[in-house]
């Protein structure tokens, strides 16, 4: 069962697929930078307080002034409030815009401070930097968070700045602790990270757009169907390409040949897919197609275009595909009427046939009404006369010279039709002296057919070819001469006609002979080309053995048929 679904559902989906691969690539990428941009301010701020902590505790005036004051049992308070480590302190954390800028002496009471009335009390976080080592972190205190760099107030004359034999444990007479307010370092990421979102939110939208153009690009190039819709269009196109007999070729709108299926194969005589030459793929005016189809292709012709392809006569119709105002190509329709054609000849010698026996019919009837009058009116003597006469003169009479040569029923029943259709035109139809037919017709149809067509082309060719000045030549004739080898049948039928014009080729595609009088002669290309194709596809042939061209003798016409003929041991 086929279920519902909303029109452009796989666009939606795509469409939201690609977007939503775009915004998370782009998202991670943002996400990294910003984290980058974070740390990177962070490290610098830390820097910074580091920097400028190891400034202040390395000036010699505020390390002479720690030193006193480390070793002081008490703290003066008030002088300190007023005294020049909290007024230097003061000038630092005003200049380069810190939270606070904090001295300590080796205990960690507050020498200096922002809020004087912390001066003398002991710090609110650890003071590592009393054991010497620096140390920078994020940390709350009494002013709120901040990043603070504490860094230890050597001894004058010790510490990093001693020179060689200072002694061997640096004196530690207090520390410095400088801290950069987090909000000062939030509007620092903050400024560093919008850039960062600015171009994250521009590939955003880039990126929707290019998603946006892709699916308009790929409904356009898949016709807007859906990926259910375009897997049943390839199970159909195959149930039709190969469950038809007819061939068929697509051409897309760049002249390259898409497809064909096997029956287009195997009536053009093209290579198969696994060969070399095939031709799907190549541009069909270079795919050594008929000449005539490229041109009906070229020319968008409908046909039908009708293709003798060796032993086939193939019918092929052009269409030009359409979906929405979009040309989609062209498709090719190939139909092989070789069958057809064959059994529309064979089909005609049985109406010949039937009209034989019509004629018979009517001339039996007479004889009938004839003998019945004769009896009707008593003359008993006459009808007993009248029918010995009947009697003696055999079966209603064939006008055939010499068809007693030929003793096969068949063939004797076809040439006696064919010889009063051609009585009805005025031809005198008869059976060479020459015959010598032994065995029968095992194959009626095809030999009919082959006969036939050469039968009617002579007797067209000799009516033509009469006229006025021809009255004392006596009526036109044809003759037919059989001869049996084996299983084979070998014909040869000549005319009284005008022969066949120098040059002309009898057995090609559409072939015509014009005469006098406007009528066609024998050499219709059509009936020769199936004629001769039914004696090929049997292993024989037909030809032209005489064109006949001197007046009063028309053309001959021989054909081979083998394996049309059985003796009697076989049918025995």
């Amino acid at each position: 069962m086929k279920t519902s679904r909303r029109p452009g559902s796989f666009v939606r989906r795509l469409m939201a697929l690609q977007f939503g691969l775009v915004a998370v690539v782009i998202g991670l990428c943002v996400a990294a930078a910003a984290w980058q941009a974070t740390a990177r301010v962070h490290d610098h701020a830390e820097r910074e307080a580091l920097a400028i902590a190891r400034t202040v505790a390395a000036d010699d005036g505020l390390r002479r002034a720690v030193a006193d004051q480390a070793q002081l049992e008490d703290l003066d308070e008030e002088a300190l409030r007023a005294g020049p480590l909290q007024a230097g302190a003061e000038d630092v954390r005003s200049a380069t815009g810190a939270l606070f800028v904090v001295v300590t002496e080796d205990r960690g009471y507050r020498l200096s401070h922002p809020n004087p009335a912390e001066i003398g009390r002991l710090v609110s976080t650890d003071p590592a930097a009393l054991g010497g080592e620096e140390s920078v972190s994020l940390e709350r205190g009494t002013l709120g968070e901040s990043v603070r760099a504490k860094v230890p107030v050597f001894a004058p004359g010790a510490g990093p700045d001693a020179g060689p034999g200072a002694g061997p444990a640096p004196a530690v007479v207090g520390e410095v602790s400088l801290g950069l307010a987090v909000d000062r370092v939030s509007g620092e990421v903050r400024a560093a990270v919008l850039p960062v979102l600015g171009v994250g939110a521009g590939a955003l939208l880039l990126g929707a757009l290019g998603t946006a153009a892709l699916v308009r690009r790929l409904r356009r190039l898949t016709l807007g169907l859906e990926p259910e819709d375009m897997s049943q269009l390839l199970r159909d196109q195959e149930a039709v390409l190969y469950g038809v007999d007819d061939g068929v070729i697509g051409i897309g709108p760049d002249h390259r040949i898409s497809v064909r299926n096997r029956a287009a194969r195997e009536l053009l005589g093209v290579p198969r897919r696994t060969e070399p030459g095939d031709i799907v793929g190549r541009d069909y005016r270079d795919a050594g197609l008929p000449a005539g189809l490229v041109r009906a292709i070229a020319d968008r012709v409908p046909g039908p275009l009708r293709l003798p392809l060796g032993d086939h006569v193939v019918v092929a119709r052009v269409r030009e595909v359409r979906r929405g105002g979009s040309e989609l190509g062209v498709v090719v329709m190939l139909r092989d009427l070789t069958a057809m054609e064959s059994l529309g000849t064979k089909l005609d010698a049985v109406e010949a046939m039937a009209g034989a026996l019509r004629v018979q019919r009517h001339e039996f009837a007479n004889r009938l009404h004839t003998l019945s009058g004769l009896l009707e009116n008593g003359a008993v003597d006459d009808a007993r006369s009248y029918l010995g006469e009947v009697i003696t003169a055999g079966p209603v009479r064939e006008p055939v010279e010499n068809l007693a040569a030929v003793h096969d029923t068949y063939l004797r029943a076809f040439l006696g039709a064919k010889g009063v259709q051609a009585h009805e035109r005025g031809v005198a139809l008869r059976v060479g002296e020459g015959t010598a037919l032994f065995g029968r017709v095992a194959d009626a149809q095809d030999v009919t057919a082959v006969l036939g067509n050469l039968v009617d082309n002579a007797v067209t060719a000799a009516v033509a070819a009469v006229g006025p000045e021809d009255a004392a030549a006596g009526p036109p004739w044809v003759e037919v001469d059989l001869l049996s080898e084996g299983g084979t049948l070998h014909v040869a039928v000549a005319d009284s006609g005008g022969g066949v014009p120098e040059g002309l080729d009898v057995f090609a595609d559409g072939a015509t002979t014009a005469l006098r009088g406007g009528d066609a002669a024998h050499g219709h290309g059509v009936g020769l080309t199936l004629a001769r194709r039914l004696a090929r596809q049997r292993g024989g042939d037909v030809w032209l053995a005489d064109p006949g061209r001197p007046p009063g003798l028309g053309a001959v016409f021989c054909a081979r048929l083998p394996q049309v003929l059985t003796t009697d041991e076989e049918r025995r």
